[in-house]
């Protein structure tokens, strides 16, 4: 099999792993909420007079601080939307699944047995300084 065939299994595997599942279904419950999608794009509105006010010579800092207040309580809206927080919930799953892979294929990149290969966790490998990390799990 070669490695084209083989990431093409994987991706397949990918989509059929309850995380990936779960996050798709997560997507579809934001898509379809109504409620929602207003509160993102009033976010987006929000977001692209802030940047068109903030390029002006002599911007008011009076309605950017307006436009600041307003986004922050709207973004604090659309993060407590029981179908945003699933989304994220799920998104983060998918994320740490892709992480725990891609550690996976870089070991084998390195030389690592594939059939015995495991990533350290977090607590193994962090010295502390986030600087030089590739991201907590």
């Amino acid at each position: 099999m070669d490695v084209i065939k083989a990431t093409r299994e994987l991706g397949k595997a990918i989509q059929a792993d309850e995380r990936y599942l779960a996050f798709k279904e997560a997507q579809k419950a934001n898509e379809d909420d109504i409620e929602l999608n207003g509160l993102i794009g009033k976010l987006n509105l929000i977001q692209l007079s802030y940047q068109n006010e903030s390029a002006k010579d002599e911007p008011d800092q009076k309605k950017l601080e307006g436009m600041d207040a307003e986004f922050r309580e709207i973004y604090g809206q659309i993060m407590l939307n029981e179908n945003m927080k699933k989304y994220e919930e799920t998104k983060g799953a998918v994320d740490e699944m892709m992480n725990y892979l891609i550690q996976i294929l870089t070991l084998c990149v390195n030389g690592d047995d594939p059939e015995t290969c495991e990533p350290a966790s977090p607590e193994e490998s962090c010295g502390g300084n986030c600087a030089s990390c590739g991201g907590c799990g």
